[in-house]
């Protein structure tokens, strides 16, 4: 089927599960999350896998094991793509809305050891600084990811570029609340647009950090 939006049922989905996050629920709503929430995400995915894809859509469940909110249910439903240079393409749909992201989430530390290399080089950290302005600019926020209380090991505290530096990722992405576009093949129009604001800051995180190139970890 071609996609024609998330339909009110996937946000009425998202706002009970959020007021009774239980198997009981989830259970008795099973077909509607089917229906309403993973069935348009794949549709959409369908429209953009040729120029973005491919996607993994993620598991509804939530991991538990080393959590304190035992919660069983994510109350969003997320996807994501990697280009060949290791950039990440990311959208959401929740009881909130849309959101939508790209850029260099959880970085491999060799990934994060070539980023604030880069970050600290003068010309393609100043090429960094403005590019972060330029994709403010359009209206999207470029986020610091996990940054750390201090400088890194091995960088002065008065670095120009300290932010960036404490940064253990970096990414570009909006949010858009409810309205009644979301309910109509828009939402694809709004995640394209959304990627290619993002793109100056892809395309410097591409040629700067790239693909981790260290080993797969041994099996258990």
């Amino acid at each position: 089927m071609a996609f024609r939006g998330f339909p009110p049922e996937c946000l009425a989905f998202y706002e009970g599960l959020e007021l009774d996050n239980s198997r009981s629920y989830w259970t008795a709503h099973r077909d509607q999350f089917e229906d309403a929430v993973r069935g348009p995400m794949r549709e959409l995915l369908v429209t953009l896998d040729e120029q973005w894809g491919p996607f993994h859509v993620f598991r509804p469940n939530r991991d538990v094991r080393f959590s304190k909110d035992k919660s069983p249910y994510k109350t969003a439903l997320g996807a994501v793509a990697e280009s060949d240079r290791a950039v990440h393409f990311y959208v959401q749909i929740s009881a909130a809305g849309l959101f939508v992201g790209s850029g260099l989430y959880h970085p491999a530390p060799d990934q994060l050891e070539r980023l604030r290399a880069a970050v600290d080089d003068a010309r393609r950290g100043g090429q960094l600084v403005k590019i972060v302005r330029e994709v403010e600019a359009t209206g999207l926020a470029v986020q610091v990811r996990d940054p750390l209380k201090t400088a890194p090991r091995g960088y002065a505290k008065d670095h120009p570029r300290i932010e960036l530096l404490r940064g253990k990722g970096l990414t570009a992405g909006q949010e858009f609340p409810v309205r009644k576009w979301l309910h109509t093949a828009a939402v694809r129009e709004k995640v394209v647009e959304t990627w290619s604001a993002a793109r100056p800051l892809n395309g410097w995180l591409e040629r700067n950090v790239g693909p981790s190139t260290a080993p797969p970890p041994e099996p258990d």
